[in-house]
């Protein structure tokens, strides 16, 4: 667990994420010598021998900007509009940037669905991994020329933290325009004071990240909290940083204490259970009754379908579901071998009744231990 400041010199693997406020300036524009700067620091991190990924806002706002839209558009297609003409000055210019430090780099773009379906998941995973072994920085974006309303990140703070759980980073780099996350707003307080580090789980943060969003981001203090949580699922240390101070990158590096450290508290789970529990939309619930629940819970048990009170939804074979309990809390989610249908038929029957009851069965578990992940 990498709970301090200075732990953070001994890092490996670093997932970057710069925002649009950072990137673009009103009225001008793509911001090249912010760009060129983060090439810069990149390459003073590689040189120090540490793996980065780079995950880019900016391709909207830098597309709005060309289109002469002084306000974020709501219409997907006019978002879609400006992505798809900010996205081509975006990559040149980290391309020429990268270049002038001898360092190529890779344009990946990602949707929801590239990652909520198995085959692309580990697909994404493998060339990710495979850049990084040639040496290559690979620059990460949301593909918002093709995502719909029901598939888009939503932000790239997610999309940083998705990426982060991806290739298994130690530590996600959050570069923003205020130095941290401060216990008010600074910017209508200033006695507002900076919280240095604490544990992502930390329920006090949730009022402090409220009311922080800027204008040509989506995102705020809000989605950061929150992908720092995400990225903690796989044990990554998240730290929100200013990208304004030149010399911030270097400082974290070194183990100063810098930006706001937001540390995992909880057991990193495993590459398939961050699949599980982060890519996928659940598609209906299952209620079990108390002893289902010890079984589960407690026992690490699969799901029988004797123990299933309610089921709701609806879902096929193969889909994601929730497993609560009977008061209503969710307690695990997995893959289910039975459609709704079936699953409401063999609710309460012995796994020896369901061939009785559906004639035939496919597994004997309604969802089997392997395809179950347990929400502590």
């Amino acid at each position: 667990m990498i709970n301090t400041h200075q732990q953070i010199v001994d890092t490996k693997r670093w997932v970057i994420k710069i925002g649009s406020a950072l990137l673009t300036r009103v009225g001008e524009g793509l911001d090249l010598e912010r760009v060129k700067w983060l090439s810069s620091e990149i390459a003073k991190l590689r040189e120090q021998g540490k793996d980065v990924v780079l995950v880019t806002s900016g391709s909207v706002a830098a597309g709005m900007e060309q289109l002469g839209w002084a306000q974020r558009p709501h219409a997907l297609h006019l978002l879609q509009s400006a992505a798809s003409v900010g996205q081509m000055g975006l990559i040149q210019a980290y391309s020429a940037a990268c270049k002038e430090h001898e360092i190529h780099t890779a344009q990946i773009l990602l949707t929801h669905s590239d990652l909520s379906e198995r085959g692309r998941y580990l697909n994404a995973r493998s060339t990710l991994h495979s850049l990084l072994e040639l040496g290559v920085l690979p620059v990460v974006n949301e593909n918002d020329t093709i995502a719909t309303e029901e598939i888009r990140f939503g932000d790239n703070d997610t999309l940083a933290a998705m990426t982060a759980n991806l290739i298994e980073a130690d530590v996600l780099v959050i570069l923003t325009d205020q130095d941290g996350l401060f216990d008010c707003d600074p910017r209508h307080n200033s006695q507002a004071q900076l919280i240095t580090a604490s544990a992502a789980s930390n329920s006090e943060l949730d009022t402090m990240a409220e009311g922080s969003k800027g204008d040509l981001g989506q995102g705020g203090m809000a989605t950061k909290l929150l992908a720092a949580r995400r990225a903690g699922g796989s044990g990554a240390t998240t730290v929100i940083l200013s990208g304004k101070k030149a010399d911030n990158l270097q400082r974290l590096a070194n183990g100063e204490t810098v930006g706001t450290l937001l540390w995992a508290d909880n057991e990193p789970m495993t590459a398939r259970e961050q699949w599980l529990v982060g890519h996928l939309t659940p598609k209906g619930t299952i209620t079990l009754d108390d002893e289902a629940v010890e079984a589960v819970h407690q026992g690490g048990k699969s799901v029988l379908a004797d123990g299933v009170q309610e089921v709701h939804g609806q879902f096929v074979r193969g889909e994601l579901v929730t497993c609560h309990d009977m008061a209503g809390n969710e307690i695990a989610r997995g893959l289910v071998n039975y459609s709704m249908g079936e699953a409401r038929k063999i609710q309460g029957k012995a796994s020896r009744e369901i061939e009785s009851v559906l004639g035939y069965v496919d597994e004997p578990e309604l969802i089997h231990r392997d395809n179950l992940v347990i929400i502590k």
